[in-house]
């Protein structure tokens, strides 16, 4: 049976959990499982992906790897007049993330199984934010990188949390091979969140 939180069909018995929490200063309720990425509550490093990322009110938003929800969720919320799709491989978290949309009475969002950006190629997109799954293996990641490089709209920006000892120097590094402009935004407890942003093609 798999049991990573990056298999399309997570085979840990269930272990349903509800959690409380506080994201960008507003409350927050999130239903959690086994067989899905930080099962125990979210993440420091989605925390600081939360709180760093900008996002305009009207934007069209990905979260790719939305696992239960809480990126996407926070995206929504900030992105109140806008709308985020969430897509992930793994069919529980997809489950869960829309089952905490209706907990969290969010309505601007589409939430999609699908392996990697397989579910959404014919859309563009303003911002791309992901917590990308490093234990899925760096081509994966960079795979995250590159196509959706190509799904974000001329100026969009994609907003990245990765750890330091995970790979943030690799990864910065590909994401200068691809965009124009790649900043560090804020560094925390070993977490870089790096945000990419995608040139603007000047026209004659």
């Amino acid at each position: 049976m798999s049991n990573h939180y990056y298999d399309k069909t997570p085979g840990t018995a269930h272990n349903r959990q509800t959690h409380d929490d506080k994201l960008r200063g507003q409350a927050m309720k999130f239903v959690t499982d086994a067989g899905v990425f930080s099962k125990a509550g979210v993440d420091y490093g989605s925390r600081v992906l939360i709180e760093a990322m900008e996002l305009g009110e009207r934007d069209h938003v990905l979260d790719v790897g939305c696992g239960y929800g809480p990126i996407g969720l926070s995206a929504a919320r900030i992105a109140v007049n806008g709308h985020v799709t969430m897509i992930d491989i793994n069919e529980r978290a997809i489950e869960l993330a829309k089952e905490n949309a209706r907990l969290n009475k969010i309505a601007n969002v589409t939430i999609v199984q699908s392996d990697l950006f397989e579910a959404v190629r014919n859309e563009r997109f303003d911002a791309i934010v992901s917590n990308p799954p490093i234990r899925a293996g760096k081509a994966v990641v960079h795979r995250i990188f590159e196509e959706g490089h190509d799904l974000l709209k001329e100026g969009g920006s994609m907003w990245i949390v990765i750890q330091k000892k995970q790979g943030a120097p690799s990864a910065f590094e590909k994401l200068e091979s691809l965009f124009g402009e790649v900043e560090e935004v804020t560094k925390d407890k070993g977490y870089r969140i790096f945000r990419a942003r995608k040139e603007i093609l000047q026209s004659n």
